[in-house]
């Protein structure tokens, strides 16, 4: 059963039905990612990946989407929780609170017209990170904040289709048994950043 999260539209899965739960009283939606589920259009040329799936609502055509992100589960090589823009299997985004083969978390991002374009960011520290998504006229945003107040800008770009847009929240677990992705904190605005480079 998909939870109703206040301030969010209905909600509904990208591809095939994921384990999902809600605490209404702690604001909390939880994700648990099947093994060895990702998504992945390799640029190296291996084969596509796209047996996670995400929940969420399509995009309105301006819109800010924020959540702290943590991972519950003991880490894996890759594993995530996600906020993810889908479109089709050849155009799709996802920003990332990942751990690294090098056994660090991380903000990586990766945006996929055709081939995935996959972008290591800062170093995490902290056992969350906050990850925000927004649609900016023709283009998206992504930015990472340790605190949810001060935000750093990780990427601006397009997704090359005229395909309506899902955005919502994903688990990730490539390499691992599962993955249990936490999201709390959760703000939902039609009205994205007027700067996208000033920390707002």
């Amino acid at each position: 059963m998909i939870p109703e999260i206040p301030g969010l539209p209905q909600m509904e899965w990208t591809s095939s039905l994921g384990h999902v739960s809600y605490d209404e009283a702690e604001g909390t939606l939880t994700l648990t990612a099947a093994p060895g589920v990702d998504w992945t259009n390799d640029s190296l040329g291996g084969e596509p990946q796209h047996a996670a799936t995400a929940l969420g609502f399509r995009a309105p055509a301006a819109f800010s989407l924020s959540a702290r992100v943590l991972v519950a589960s003991p880490r894996t090589t890759f594993d995530a929780g996600v906020l993810t823009l889908w479109a089709d299997s050849d155009h799709w985004a996802k920003l990332c609170f990942e751990y690294s083969p090098q056994g660090e978390a991380m903000v990586v991002s990766v945006v996929t017209n055709g081939y995935s374009d996959d972008s290591n960011g800062p170093l995490v520290t902290a056992p969350w990170i906050y990850l925000r998504v927004s649609r900016v006229g023709p283009a998206w945003a992504f930015h990472s904040s340790a605190d949810g107040r001060e935000w750093s800008f990780v990427r601006l770009f397009r997704l090359d289709s005229d395909k309506p847009v899902h955005v919502g929240f994903m688990s990730q677990a490539p390499m691992g048994e599962s993955c249990e992705a936490r999201f709390d904190a959760i703000e939902w605005t039609e009205e994205p950043p007027a700067d996208l480079r000033d920390g707002s």
